[in-house]
């Protein structure tokens, strides 16, 4: 006689009634009688058990009949099995505890042994204990009969697959040689490594940072320190807070409190600014401290040591009514381009003219009102001219090494062009640097001199060794970030002030500059309440990565670039959520749902076009690595994010669902491993960009952080556990733009 047998495929079922139906079928093939040849019928997705005569549709009335054996089906025996033990085979969850009770009585009471003769009775017993408790029946039958075996393989085979398959332990899987290294407390050059020093322009501490001050400096140089780390380059971060000088002089007197205090008051709220926005310094410090005095003062008489100093007499302007020589900012009155009456003696608020002094209209000391008058005072200028053919020289050849962006050369270029003269190196203040000559003493340095030697103290105080980092031009490359409107004093008046001291210093690599963000078609102004300002962005509530991505990604590299509402949600709902969000949460989900969170064994060669794939990401990650390399931030974080996307094309190329699963197991293996890898690798890509981002992907998937590499690498292996899917961004509602652009619009306070 011949039948055909097909086994149960219902994905819909629980996983312990389809293996325990699909197991008495393998054992009907393995135990029937020698007169019933068996086939396997794999059209239908039901069981079922045809011949020419008739179907049987339950598994147990199929194995009796193979085995032509229907002895003990009124015994207590049977019906305990099949009434305590099946009963619960249509849940998808049955309590440990209450499995273990039940196949332990069946242990006491019935199946005391598997050996051969077997009965029909006995194997349906064997199979329900064996699908509720499998451990404990392995445990006690660690000999199985070769047929069941063969069963146990064959109904593995034809069952459809579920979480339960999959044993989720936590344990780790991730190949060695791919993390990112964990940096040591003090971090100093190595060598034969490659040693990065990168400083971003230090903040001026008389007012919150708006956007276009955040991406300009601190944000772009957080990010590619941020990718020189996930490279594994020596890398060292450090900026500050510039506190000397007049505008700092001038805010403390409107504010009615000591500069020392104001600069205390603003050094803390930029540190909780860039602390909110995830910058990751490795030492943020400030200008004021002993450390800047001795290395500022130092340079200062070595340049005049060297013959690079030269004592000029200039006018200024002098309040007789407090004895004081004014600087530019102490100045007011008529702007004589447009007769606003609140000009400043440095620039007019109302036209944008920068102005002299000399040129304003009924002058008035800020301080007192009196009208200042005219005086001649000596002053202390760094002689350029004399530096200027040395300066020239190194410009050419720094500039073209380190491929600095276009505006910085185009900048420089133009002060060389014109021809340096000697440049006032001191101020009539009292908040400063002191200058070190005693006919000078009453005066300070120059901000302007003075705040770019602050990267190196404030160096110093991170740690004793700076020398190691700033006098070490062999084997230290300097990376500098900043907006166009400081390139002068990093390109000619300190480097100038460097190669003057005739010590080896080591010098700018690689100048990095931005034009300006504008906020809305228009400009940020604190006094007038426009734009978006670091407090500001932490009020929105929406997450520092989201703010971080887009802020990049409108990153102003060549020209000018606008900060925008619609284009800030639409960056959030539609690259961020539709794309990175959905990438993540689509695999991470199925993986949870249907492996339990564990990776399965995989052979990538089970996808069709792997060489193609691992192709395209190998092409994608040396772009993304060539533009990084040269500080483009905005091409680099697009690169990052087409990653992301060719990662959903191939789960859609691969049609990652229940089907595949069920029916490809070895694909949707191979799928899942290979995907979490594009994933894991992703998240390298957006660490510089989004590191809090970066950080719930790398928990979700239970890994370390991933160095940038050059190629794609399966780092993720099979029986890696990931954790539990978490939401990576929040949808915006569109109708919030007019409510932050109404709030930061403009209004008074």
């Amino acid at each position: 006689m011949v039948a055909q047998i097909s086994f149960e495929k219902e994905a819909t079922n629980s996983n312990y009634f389809n293996y325990s139906t699909n197991l008495k079928l393998a054992l009907a093939i393995e135990y029937a009688t020698k007169d019933l040849k068996i086939e396997i019928n794999d059209d239908v997705k039901t069981a079922q058990f045809v011949s020419q005569d008739f179907s049987l549709f339950n598994a147990n009335a199929i194995l009796c009949y193979a085995m032509n054996d229907f002895a003990g089906q009124d015994s207590d025996e049977f019906h305990f099995s099949e009434q305590s033990l099946e009963s619960f085979f249509r849940n998808h969850d049955i309590p440990k505890e209450h499995a273990t009770v039940c196949v332990q009585k069946t242990l006491d009471s019935y199946l005391t042994d598997i050996n051969e003769p077997m009965t029909s009775l006995k194997l349906i017993t064997f199979v329900n204990a064996l699908t509720l408790d499998p451990e404990q029946i392995i445990a006690k039958f660690p000999n199985i009969p070769e047929k069941i075996k063969n069963a146990m393989t064959l109904a593995a085979k034809h069952t459809p697959r579920s979480s339960k398959n999959f044993k989720h332990t936590g344990s780790s899987k991730i190949a060695s040689g791919f993390n990112v290294e964990v940096q040591p407390d003090e971090i100093l050059p190595k060598d034969g490594q490659r040693n990065i020093l990168i400083t971003s322009a230090l903040p001026y501490v008389n007012n919150v940072p708006h956007l276009g001050n955040i991406v300009g400096s601190v944000l772009s140089a957080d990010i590619f320190a941020r990718y020189c780390k996930s490279r594994n380059y020596n890398t060292l971060f450090v900026c500050g807070t510039d506190e000397y000088g007049t505008a700092t002089e001038t805010k403390a007197l409107e504010e009615g409190v000591t500069p020392r205090k104001l600069c205390n008051k603003y050094h803390a709220i930029h540190k909780e600014v860039y602390d909110w926005f995830q910058i990751g310094f490795d030492h943020f410090g400030r200008t004021t401290t002993p450390q800047q005095t001795e290395i500022a003062q130092d340079i200062f008489m070595k340049l005049n040591d060297n013959g690079f100093l030269e004592e000029q007499s200039m006018k200024q302007l002098y309040c007789e009514e407090h004895n004081s020589y004014l600087a530019d900012r102490f100045v007011e009155g008529e702007c004589p381009k447009c007769h606003y009456d609140d000009a400043r003696g440095d620039k007019c608020d109302k036209c944008g003219a920068l102005l002299d002094p000399f040129e304003l209209i009924n002058p008035r000391c800020k301080l007192d009102n009196s009208t200042p008058i005219i005086k001649n005072t000596d002053h202390i200028f760094l002689s350029l001219n004399k530096l200027e053919g040395d300066i020239k020289e190194w410009f050419l050849k720094a500039s073209e090494e380190g491929q600095w962006s276009k505006n910085s050369k185009t900048i420089t270029s133009s002060w060389l062009k014109e021809g340096l003269n000697p440049r006032c190196i001191t101020r009539d203040l009292i908040w400063g640097t002191p200058v070190p000559l005693e006919k000078y003493k009453d005066k300070v340095l120059y901000v302007w001199f003075d705040a770019t030697i602050g990267y190196v103290s404030i160096t110093a105080n991170y740690t004793k060794n700076w020398a190691q980092w700033w006098k070490n031009p062999d084997n230290v490359n300097l990376y500098q970030f900043m907006g166009k409107d400081n390139v002068p004093f990093h390109t000619v008046v300190f480097p100038g002030s460097q190669i003057g001291t005739k010590e080896d210093w080591t010098m700018l690599h690689h100048l990095n500059t931005t034009e300006y963000l504008q906020y809305e078609g228009g400009k940020f102004s604190k006094s007038r309440n426009v734009g978006v300002f670091g407090n500001n962005a932490q009020e929105t509530g929406v997450s520092p990565s989201v703010w971080r991505y887009y802020l990049a990604s409108v990153r102003p590299e060549s020209s000018d670039s606008q900060f925008s509402w619609d284009d800030f949600v639409s960056a959030n709902n539609n690259e961020l959520l539709a794309n990175l969000g959905n990438l993540v949460n689509r695999l991470v989900k199925f993986v949870d749902a249907k492996y339990n969170g564990v990776v399965p064994k995989y052979d990538p060669k089970e996808i069709g076009n792997f060489d193609e794939l691992s192709g395209n990401i190998n092409n994608i990650l040396a772009s993304y690595i060539k533009e990084m390399e040269l500080a483009h931030e905005r091409r680099g974080l697009e690169i990052a994010i087409s990653l992301s996307a060719r990662g959903n094309q191939f789960l859609q190329e691969n049609k990652l669902d229940n089907s595949l699963f069920s029916e490809l197991p070895k694909k949707s293996d191979a799928v899942v491993g290979v995907g979490l890898n594009i994933i894991y690798t992703v998240a390298s890509l957006i660490y510089p960009f989004m590191p809090e981002t970066a950080e719930i992907i790398y928990k979700i998937l239970n890994a370390p952080a991933l160095k940038i590499g050059d190629k794609f690498h399966l780092v993720i292996e099979g029986e890696h556990n990931i954790n539990k899917p978490e939401y990576l961004f929040k949808r915006i509602d569109p109708k919030q733009v007019e409510t932050w652009r109404a709030q930061y619009g403009g209004q008074s306070n």
